[in-house]
């Protein structure tokens, strides 16, 4: 090896060490705050919202767990969270709806509107509606989202 091939190597070593070190005195000083999602749904109404959620292709549109469909480019919004800004009640309504977009309205073209789920039985929409209310999101991520979308919409920072 000549010289000068060694002192790369030897910069290359340091700058991987230093890198490393300040990676580890990041992650001590920044911790990950984890995931912001959550439910509140037992075991058993998970289990039987996830049986209905995939038997009407659900996540054709819409993600879950961050979880999409990779063949679909549906502009829904995700589900995460979503329990969040609604109650069981409105979801109930929501979904037993025969033109849901009465209750909420969208610009989306016909091809990716919501479906009417008024179909289907009573039992299955309130098993979903009580699903859908259970999927929470912690309240530092929620803080996150509303001051990141109002600097970005208005170009001000964020006053609590």
């Amino acid at each position: 090896m000549k010289r000068g091939e060694r002192n790369i190597y030897i910069t290359i070593a340091v700058l991987v060490v230093v890198m490393v070190v300040y990676r580890g005195y990041q992650e001590i000083e920044n911790p990950d705050p984890g995931i912001p999602f959550y439910t509140t749904a037992s075991q058993e109404l998970q289990q039987k919202a996830d049986k209905i959620y995939k038997a009407n292709k659900c996540s054709d549109c819409h993600t879950l767990w961050m979880v999409r469909n990779m063949m679909a480019s549906v502009p829904a919004p995700a589900l995460d969270g979503i329990g969040a800004i609604r109650n069981e009640e409105w979801f109930y309504n929501y979904l037993s709806a025969e033109n849901p977009q009465d209750i909420l309205p969208t610009r989306l073209s016909n091809t990716y509107k919501m479906p009417s789920y008024a179909h289907l039985p009573e039992d299955d929409r309130r098993t979903l509606a009580a699903y859908l209310a259970s999927l929470k999101v912690e309240d530092w991520y929620l803080e996150e989202t509303k001051k990141a979308e109002y600097e970005k919409l208005t170009g001000k920072k964020y006053q609590q």
